[in-house]
């Protein structure tokens, strides 16, 4: 764990000591050495499931996925940045890069730790650089209404974990994962018992976001620079998925009566949501809402606690972390363009720029789930395990389906199709950093076909 965690903490002085000419390509290249390196932490061959096993830290098959796409993700971001940032003053640059930097120093403990209030610390942590990002490299003055908005959700729906976590505690004496689950079942019978079991699982929830508690993401999606974006789609959202992965596993037996509420809300959360969407003007705010969406699936799977509900998450994680990531890229490459993120107002970009309308297209089938692509593995696997849970929830799901492929198609016709406005007519051509951001997106999203266990978790 440390050949990771040691590089990536002195990739800070890099950006501060580098000079201007190489900032951008130092960091680059650094990260990405850093990025293939966490990539042996996806060959798991130990017996007890745990590797890399210190006194703090260490990894299994459910967080190795998450910690590699932690990983892989802040080349990209640097990437996508460099950019809007060109025109910086020089500090400011230096001072971006270092909150991406602590955004992936902050992700690796949190997923990596093995003690729960640990997690919980460094799931608090990564709050202060995406606020900072968010504020200060918004686009438009909303950019502080939006980071209110971020901040006291989540503490909000966070502090009451603190409390639950330590009752917890209080109760079986450790909150270390590894010896967790082999504590004394905990008699949850009294009213009491089921406020702790809520406060256990909302600021996941919170997190996720579940809808009904979600206000925060459409405006943070849409006021945050695109690497707040890519941080937020690709990896944020996951801890609180990651989150409630580890924590039901001691939330039995009161989760059998308690998740009814819970599920109804992701699962009409899941068609509300989409159909949302089919409403939006705003592109970015179209790709946020479907965000929603997807983790409506995600928390429905993870709530039910069988072993394809939690791998039809954990794919389905890791998959719409790659293809919204590359979403938000897209909608950045038209907005650097047109200075719009008004659909109507940027149409016909076929014509201009053929081959971003490609990557478009295949990401909007990502988006979709298309087969053979993980994105469909991980919702299939969910929809057959809730309908193994009750028939009744295949209605929900299967409209969900249904509006999620209209959204998405609705996203690529506004988009790419139709006649161009003369106002559009003289844009710059795409770049070959652009082209190479949206490789490193979807490219994985193609070899994670060929061997899916990879990100299957407990249950490969």
């Amino acid at each position: 764990m440390l050949k990771i965690l040691i590089p990536s903490l002195f990739l800070i002085p890099t950006a501060w000591l580098m000079s201007s000419k190489w900032l951008w390509s130092a960091i680059l290249a650094q990260s990405m050495v850093i990025a293939l390196t966490s990539l042996t932490w996806l060959s798991n061959n130990s017996e007890t499931a745990w590797t890399s096993l210190g006194s703090y830290i260490a990894t299994d098959p459910l967080s190795s996925p998450l910690l590699v796409l932690s990983c892989w993700l802040t080349p990209l971001m640097v990437l996508a940045s460099q950019n809007h940032l060109s025109s910086e003053p020089l500090t400011r640059q230096r001072i971006y890069i270092t909150l991406l930097i602590s955004l992936q120093v902050f992700l690796i403990l949190a997923f990596g730790a093995i003690e729960m209030i640990m997690f919980y610390v460094m799931f608090e942590a990564t709050l202060i650089p995406t606020l900072m990002l968010i504020t200060r490299w918004g686009n438009q003055m909303e950019r502080l209404n939006a980071g209110a908005y971020f901040l006291f959700y989540t503490l909000v729906g966070s502090l009451p974990l603190l409390v639950a976590l330590l009752v917890l505690q209080n109760y079986t004496g450790t909150l270390s994962l590894l010896i967790i689950h082999y504590t004394d079942p905990l008699l949850l019978s009294t009213s009491g018992s089921k406020i702790w079991w809520a406060a256990c699982l909302i600021a996941f929830l919170v997190k996720m976001p579940l809808y009904g508690m979600h206000l925060w993401l459409p405006k943070a999606h849409v006021e945050a620079p695109v690497a707040g974006s890519m941080v937020l789609a690709a990896v944020l959202l996951k801890l609180g998925g990651y989150g409630m992965a580890r924590l039901m596993v001691v939330l039995d037996p009161l989760s059998k009566e308690m998740i009814y509420p819970f599920m109804l809300l992701a699962l009409w959360g899941l068609i509300m949501a989409g159909s949302v969407c089919l409403r939006q003007t705003d592109l970015k705010s179209l790709i946020a809402y479907s965000s929603v969406s997807h983790m409506g699936l995600v928390a429905g799977g993870i709530l039910i606690q069988t072993p394809w509900g939690y791998t039809g998450a954990l794919v389905l994680m890791i998959a719409h972390g790659l293809a919204s990531s590359a979403l938000f890229c897209l909608a950045n490459t038209n907005y650097e363009r047109t200075n719009s993120r008004t659909m109507i107002l940027a149409r016909g970009l076929q014509v201009i720029l053929p081959l971003m309308a490609t990557w478009w297209f295949a990401a909007s089938l990502a988006n979709l789930a298309l087969p053979p692509l993980p994105n469909l593995m991980g919702e299939l696997m969910i929809i057959i395990s809730l309908f193994n849970w009750s028939p009744w929830t295949l209605i929900l799901t299967g409209v969900g389906t249904l509006i999620t492929a209209a959204y998405s198609r609705y996203m690529f016709l506004m988009n790419q199709r139709g006649p161009s406005p003369q106002h559009m007519m003289a844009l710059p051509p795409s770049y070959t950093r652009e082209h190479l951001l949206l490789v490193f997106h979807l490219l994985p999203l193609l070899l994670i076909i060929l061997k899916p266990a990879i990100i299957s978790g407990w249950f490969a």
